[in-house]
This record gives C-alpha cells, structure tokens and sequence, in this order.
C-alpha cells in the first residue's frame, strides 16, 4: 500500500537539527559539525549520525531526545534511529573553535557559571500558577541536595519573597562591587534567591517601568550578584513574550524553557506562542508542566474544573517531553501566603512537583561526573574567567 504522505526531504531534516543546541557548548549541532550524516527510508525511516566529543559524554541522553523529538513531529516521519560516533581529534578542534568564538561573540558577560543548568520557568498569560511552580521546583531541587539559585525576573509581578516568606534587603559584598543573594538553607542543599521584592521597601510598590528599564534591572541581576557556583538556576519569568523574555534569551543563550500551563484548550494556545517565542531564540525546551489540573474532592471524585488535556497537548505540538500534571490542592494557597512553600508539605501537588524535580535531577549530570565533557572542555579553553567567585554567604534555614 501506497503511503499518502511523503517522507522529509533531507534538507528538512538538517534545517530541524539546527533547533538542537548542545547543551554544554551552547550552539546547535550542526553549525558544530556533529552531524555527519541523515537517511530517510521510503517507508518514512529516518537515520541520523550523530558525533560527540566523547562517546562517555553523560549528556547523551539529553541530545538523543531533542533530536528525535524534533524530527519526530514532521510529517511522513516513521521512526527516528541515531547512530552514535566520536569526533577524530581535528574535528574535536575545530568544534571546540566554533564554540569559543560563539560564546566569546554572542554570551554576555554573566555570574551565571557555564555548568549551571538555567530553566526559564514561563508561561503565555497569567494566572496559571507559574510563579508557584518556580518557587516549589527550586525549593524541591535545593532539598535533594543540589545548589539552586532562584531569580524573580517577574519585576512587575515580584511574588517569591512572599511565597518563601522571606524580607530585607539584599546586601552587597565586602570586597567586591556585587550583590549577594539572600540564600537559605533546604534540606541538604541551598537556594539562593534575588527578587526586586528584596529590594523595594514595601512588596506593595508599584514598578512602572517600560521595557528598557526592565530589561537593564534583569540583566543587572545576571551581572551584578554574586552567584556562585550553583546545580540550577530557576528563572520565574514574566507572562507573555515581550522585551524581557528576549532579553533574557540573549544574556542566557544556553538556557532552557519550562513550559506551565493549565488544562484548557485556550490557554494551551497561548503557551505556544511562549515556547514558539523560545525556539525563535535559539532556546531549548525542556518540557511542559500542567498546572491545576484535577480536583479530587473529600468523597474521592474527581473534577476538572479548568477542562483537560491542555497540557499534554501542547507538548504534543511543539515536540517536547510532558513532564506532569500537578492538580489543584487547597493547601497551596494558604502555604503560599504563610511563606512556606507546599512541596514541603505532604499532598497531591506536592507530590507532583517532587517527582518533576526528580525527574530534573536525574537529566542533570554533576559537575564532578563531567570529567571531560564539552562544557569542561570549553571552560578549560576559556580560562578562570568562565568559573564564576564563590560568594561568602550565610545561609538562613527555612523549615
């Protein structure tokens, strides 16, 4: 039998590929010159060569789901199969160049460390609950252990000093002209937090700033504090796609985006065009949160109350992983309010979120499992300036 849809041209396939951006040396693969080769079958089998810098490379992983996400979402595509090879040492060279010459060309100047994992925790419209994921995935990741810097780039619509019931001022370092996160203690690791809350005298300031202005307070945040080494950064972004969603795409080109949206229908729309906004940017994403998305009453049934479906989807539509649903629980309210976030609480959404962290965590190599990993190589190549100065900090536990 005949097929009614053509397989992709190979030229197709390529164009897609370039979406792909390794994620330690922060420029799409084939600009790098790790694809080496693409095959499409007549029955819509597609083949792609892929080379790394080292077959151990833990990283892996990450690159072989982007890639067949991607491909997977043409038309007339049956399958995807990656076959895996290493590059020889001149082409190690010569990849190693083009990634030196993009980060010294392209990346600002940030305190942001190249081994960081950055996730832009965004949505399309307001009201789903974004800024509450955030803040509960950076407390659920510090909490298993990992260093996690939290940035309320939300300069508008500040909420995570209330929502980790934190206040005061951010301070500056004694020997250096930087500002200190306000970092605090969770479980067995550590959250570092810098919100424009921390430096307003009343969360109830109103900021009317335009675009400009805004973007210069972000970027100040990325330069100008004193981060540290960190596992994580969490970025709780503003809704929407505007000047400071493609600021921050330019200060943190390696950057990743969490999709948080709720189960209709018509917001799912909206989301889209924050991810389409990401991928324009060059950005990767790393996948879609539903928030909000059944109601389990006392008697044990259950209610849809925003519709269902949304989430899932939109993941489905833009080629990335689902990452799960966290349904609505009056608990997180009241946690919100009293400052103490709900994933360190026993419930339902709780639960949810711990498994996304889990999830996260385990994509996330450790920096010491590295060993000479793309990132490492190009740190190396780039010298001391690519590893950002600890900050002498105090940490306040929370808990």
């Amino acid at each position: 039998m005949s097929r009614s849809i053509q397989p992709p041209a190979s030229e197709r396939i390529v164009s897609l590929l370039r979406d792909v951006i390794d994620p330690e040396l922060g420029s799409n693969i084939v600009d790098l010159g790790m694809v080496k080769g693409v095959s499409i079958s007549n029955d819509g089998n597609v083949g792609v060569t892929i080379a790394l810098t080292t077959l151990g490379c833990p990283l892996r992983a990450q690159i072989q789901r982007d890639v067949k996400d991607r491909i997977a979402t043409l038309d007339g595509v049956a399958g995807v199969k990656i076959n895996w090879s290493e590059l020889t040492a001149e082409e190690k060279s010569r990849t190693m160049s083009i990634a030196r010459k993009n980060v010294a060309s392209q990346t600002p100047d940030t305190e942001i460390p190249l081994t960081t994992r950055v996730l832009l925790v965004s949505s399309g419209k307001g009201g789903v609950g974004k800024s509450s994921i955030a803040v509960n995935l950076a407390v659920a990741l510090a909490s298993g252990g990992r260093c996690v810097g939290l940035l309320d780039a939300d300069i508008w619509g500040y909420s995570v000093p209330r929502m980790l019931g934190i206040s005061g001022r951010l301070e500056g370092a004694t020997d250096q002209k930087k500002i200190l996160p306000t970092t605090l203690e969770m479980g067995d690791g550590v959250l570092k937090v810098v919100s424009m809350g921390l430096l307003v005298d009343d969360e109830k300031t109103a900021l009317m700033w335009r675009g400009l202005i805004l973007n210069r307070a972000v970027r100040h945040f990325l330069e100008d504090v004193l981060w540290g080494s960190m596992d994580f950064l969490l970025v709780d972004m503003p809704p929407g796609t505007g000047d400071v969603q493609m600021g921050v795409a330019k200060l943190l080109p390696r950057a990743e985006m969490i999709i948080v949206t709720t189960p209709s229908r018509s917001v799912q729309n909206v989301a889209a065009r924050a991810a389409r906004m990401g991928r324009n940017n060059y950005l990767r994403i790393a996948g879609v949160i539903e928030n909000m998305t059944i109601f389990t009453s006392d008697d044990g049934a259950e209610h849809a109350l925003f519709g269902s479906g949304g989430g899932e989807s939109l993941a489905a539509e833009i080629g990335v992983p689902f990452l799960g649903h966290v349904p609505i629980d009056p608990a997180v309210t009241p946690s919100s309010d009293e400052g103490r976030p709900f994933v360190l609480k026993d419930g339902a959404a709780a639960e949810a979120v711990r498994a996304v962290a889990r999830q996260l965590a385990a994509e996330t190599v450790p920096a010491g499992v590295m060993g000479r990993c793309s990132a490492h190589l190009l740190a190396d190549r780039l010298g001391d300036a690519a590893r950002p100065a600890e900050a002498a900090e105090s940490p306040v536990r929370i808990g």
